[in-house]
């Protein structure tokens, strides 16, 4: 667990619920060149959740994914990180291109000090997990987009991590793609049982994917609305096109519009 109090609250913030593995308390965030990303925001990940976050570009919602993984620090704030098995999937699959699938998925082992016929089992075991069997010797040129970022993503599973992070993975893709892999990571989310916390454009990919919808203002990033997703997993692809779903979908958008101004 790590525990960042980046100020002195006048009181003592409560407990986080019970199987939290992000907390943010007030956390906001200054650049060094007077740029403020972050205001106030409050934001909790429990296990079995998928919290997707959504709002206008710039608002600082990628900047909460390297505050989570710690690759930045908060300016102030508490944030409490309660695991140190973190997967990050970033916007671009960010294969090395002279090494093959296999390789590729063995690297974050590797550079673990992972022994070598344990980081080639279980990088097996994750190319097939995300169905790229038959491909362990492609290299990334040879590869789809969608195929690099199912790449990306069983690299990350060699970790067997407890809290996924996603900057935006699937933005780049075609809708048929992007739908065909979100039915996939919510399989794997079913399958694997981590938390997740994704950030994206798409209102409806956010409703499709999550427990929870958090909304977020223009910058400087604040929370505007947190919605509730009711659906149960495993989640049936045919709801897209329901009208319960759509009426989320709205009332996400509406949150996003009036944040926005």
């Amino acid at each position: 667990m790590v525990t960042t109090p980046l100020s002195a609250p006048a009181t003592a913030p409560a407990a986080a619920p019970p199987g939290t593995l992000i907390d943010f308390r007030d956390v906001a965030m200054k650049f060094p060149n007077g740029t403020v990303a972050l205001s106030g925001v409050d934001i909790n990940v429990k296990r079995g959740e998928f919290v997707t976050v959504v709002g206008p570009s710039g608002c600082g919602k990628s900047t909460l994914l390297r505050i989570a993984s710690g690759l930045e620090t908060a300016s102030d704030g508490t944030v409490t990180i309660n695991t140190d098995r973190i997967g990050y999937v970033f916007q671009d699959a960010t294969l090395l291109a002279w090494r093959d699938v296999q390789r590729n998925v063995e690297l974050l082992a590797e550079l673990n000090g992972v022994a070598k016929s344990k980081r080639q089992k279980d990088a097996a075991a994750a190319i097939e997990l995300v169905g790229l069997k038959g491909f362990e010797k492609h290299l990334p040129k040879q590869l789809s987009g969608g195929m690099r970022m199912r790449a990306s993503l069983a690299r990350s599973l060699t970790l067997d991590p407890e809290l996924f992070l996603f900057d935006e993975p699937f933005g780049a893709l075609d809708e048929i793609t992007r739908e065909r892999l979100n039915d996939e990571l919510l399989k794997l989310f079913v399958e694997q049982q981590f938390a997740g916390m994704f950030i994206t454009h798409s209102v409806s990919e956010a409703v499709y994917l999550s427990t929870k919808v958090v909304v977020m203002s223009g910058r400087p990033g604040a929370i505007v609305k947190t919605v509730d997703v009711p659906f149960p997993m495993p989640r049936d692809p045919d709801i897209r096109y329901t009208g319960e779903f759509a009426a989320l979908v709205g009332e996400v958008s509406h949150a996003l519009r009036e944040g926005h101004r």
